[in-house]
């Protein structure tokens, strides 16, 4: 993110140094508006140079993850792909799952929920309508789609209708939304 005047943030897609240390931020937004900063200090100038390496760095960590491994595409759209096949047991719909996940607006690749930082995976009832259906049929299967396995890792691109449809999701996920999720189902809960 990158502050600008009247404190609005931007991702930056791009900055680029211009004459006199003048430096033009293009913006990764629907609009893509261009901004250009006064003059910036050398200090000023290379935090934003650093700012947008990491971005491109990131960008094509998620690039080249998504590359490691062939989709497979569902007749209704949903498409997978194992990163990590697990070694354990299937889930059963109606079984209480664990899941760590990380999603995605596949439009944009910004990152709308995760539960990794809160260390905490989700928990839930599968093939039940306690997630959306793209989870449901992602992990237990179905359609074409093989049932994850304990231990595993997958990759789901998720289209509007397995998703959040037409209403989209608490701001943060616009209608008609795609989504990309990386999903790892945990084994079963120890009790100890």
């Amino acid at each position: 993110m990158l502050a600008l005047s009247g404190n609005k943030h931007f991702t930056v897609a791009s900055v680029t140094a211009r004459p006199r240390a003048v430096v033009a931020v293009r913006c990764q937004q629907p609009e893509q508006q261009e901004f250009s900063a006064a003059p910036l200090d050398r200090r000023t100038m290379m935090a934003g140079l650093a700012a947008s390496l990491v971005a491109v760095q990131q960008q094509g960590q998620h690039a080249a993850a998504a590359e490691e491994c062939a989709f497979q595409t569902a007749a209704n759209g949903l498409q997978w792909c194992d990163v990590v096949e697990g070694s354990g047991d299937a889930p059963v719909q109606g079984a209480m799952i664990r899941a760590h996940y990380t999603g995605r607006l596949a439009s944009n690749g910004a990152v709308f929920d995760s539960s990794y930082p809160r260390g905490k995976p989700l928990q839930f009832k599968i093939g039940v309508g306690q997630v959306i259906k793209g989870w449901d049929q992602g992990i237990l299967g179905g359609e074409g789609v093989p049932a994850m396995k304990e231990g595993g890792k997958r990759r789901l691109i998720i289209p509007a209708e397995l998703g959040y449809g037409a209403r989209g999701a608490g701001g943060v996920i616009p209608p008609n939304a795609t989504l990309e999720f990386d999903v790892e189902l945990l084994g079963k809960r120890r009790m100890g």
